[in-house]
């Protein structure tokens, strides 16, 4: 679910931007966000969720963040830790946002391990000065790790790099058609870009932009905002009478609820709780509605979208097979002295682990293990090694289980 490229076009007010960052954006009152958007829309690209079970889920299909912004009290302590404790994305900036910064806040967020701590109002600090010094952070740990590894001589052979520009290159002949086909229906399908990119962490600890097929509005937060607004002056009237009074109006004629009902502690009326209800379900749906363009669904569904990888390897950028190419925030959890020659290998688009995996027969496999195959292929790889691997990519894709 890789949502978003390095940069996005946004329109405010009849201007155009350039969205720097990438946001997951943490809290249970959907106002939060709609206000926060506004205030920084210029900057960022924002994914809202109102759980942290949400944001992992897009974390866990690759999505992209430069920095994830969590409230304290919609569960954002909890994401904290689980962030921290994960293998794969541990290394994401983290702010917290807390109601009231205090001292008590302080400490919690520096006990936790939050990169900062910010109260919703963002009237203590700059937050889109520290998200650039949190990108300034992720590029000096590269250049340090890029220097580290480059005694361990990672250049792709010669056998390696005609494998793939010949396979490549035929395969994007081939394909021609398709990319034009695709590229002229994004057009008319919304506004913006045919291809988006994505930072990532290849071979030698190079950071190359990956490319993919736009699958996404580039208005999608400014479009949620005006649906919102919109939504939100239809439900006004009710909602409130649900806050203040409990009852509805045929209740309110008789000064009693006929059909009570316990709701968080509260004694509220059946019909205008459903009503409530039937209102949030139906915003939820259009809100996730502008994100994916009619065409990206499709696209995404039948993998076309990734099609464009093919032109990172015919840069070089990446290899047919290879070690997988990380996003920055995981690849520098990769920098110690036992992981980083994974990085002296080739990138690629499949490798040792995705077919070791299927032969092994497992549900799933720790990041440690991924990690030494990854070694073992950096360190072993030969023409025979990689003619199996393809051989065994293909049942491999056949089966059940995204590998």
């Amino acid at each position: 679910m890789e949502l978003a490229g390095t940069t996005t076009e946004t329109v405010t007010a009849g201007k155009t931007y350039v969205a720097q960052f990438r946001v997951i954006y943490v809290h249970h009152n959907f106002q939060e966000y709609l206000r926060f958007t506004e205030r920084f829309s210029e900057y960022v690209q924002v994914e809202y969720f109102d759980t942290p079970a949400g944001a992992l889920e897009a974390l866990k299909e690759n999505y992209p963040a430069d920095v994830i912004v969590a409230h304290d009290g919609s569960g954002g302590v909890e994401l904290l830790d689980t962030i921290r404790n994960s293998a794969g994305f541990g290394n994401i900036p983290f702010v917290l946002l807390v109601d009231r910064l205090s001292r008590h806040a302080i400490d919690v967020a520096r006990e936790r391990r939050a990169d900062d701590v910010f109260s919703v109002n963002f009237d203590d600090g700059d937050l889109i000065t520290r998200i650039k010094y949190f990108k300034k952070r992720q590029w000096y740990v590269a250049n340090k790790a890029s220097q580290k590894i480059g005694s361990q001589g990672h250049k792709t052979p010669f056998w390696k790099r005609a494998i793939d520009v010949i396979t490549t290159g035929t395969a994007v002949i081939l394909l021609l058609p398709v990319f034009i086909i695709v590229a002229i229906l994004i057009k008319l399908d919304s506004k913006g870009p045919v291809f988006y990119k994505s930072k990532r962490v290849g071979s030698g600890y190079k950071i190359f932009d990956l490319y993919k097929f736009r699958t996404m509005r580039t208005d999608a937060d400014q479009l949620i905002r005006k649906m919102a607004a919109l939504n939100m002056y239809s439900k006004a009237e009710p909602a409130a009478q649900i806050e203040t009074q409990g009852l509805c109006d045929d209740c309110l004629a008789g000064n009693q609820c006929k059909s009570l009902l316990f709701h968080d502690g509260k004694e509220i009326c059946e019909k205008l709780y459903q009503f409530q209800k039937d209102q949030k379900a139906a915003f939820m749906k259009f809100q996730n509605d502008p994100r994916i363009t009619r065409l990206g669904s499709f696209l995404r569904n039948s993998s076309i979208d990734e099609l464009p990888q093919l032109i990172n390897i015919l840069k070089g950028d990446m290899s047919l097979v290879g070690n997988r190419p990380l996003p920055l925030y995981e690849a520098e959890k990769m920098t110690t002295d036992d992981k980083i020659l994974r990085f002296a290998g080739p990138a690629g688009l499949t490798g040792l682990w995705q077919v070791t995996k299927r032969g092994k027969g497992k549900s799933d496999m720790t990041e440690e293990e991924r990690t030494q195959l990854d070694i073992t292929y950096a360190r072993d790889f030969s023409f025979k090694m990689d003619m199996e691997i393809i051989l065994k990519t293909f049942p491999a894709l056949l089966q059940s289980e995204n590998v």
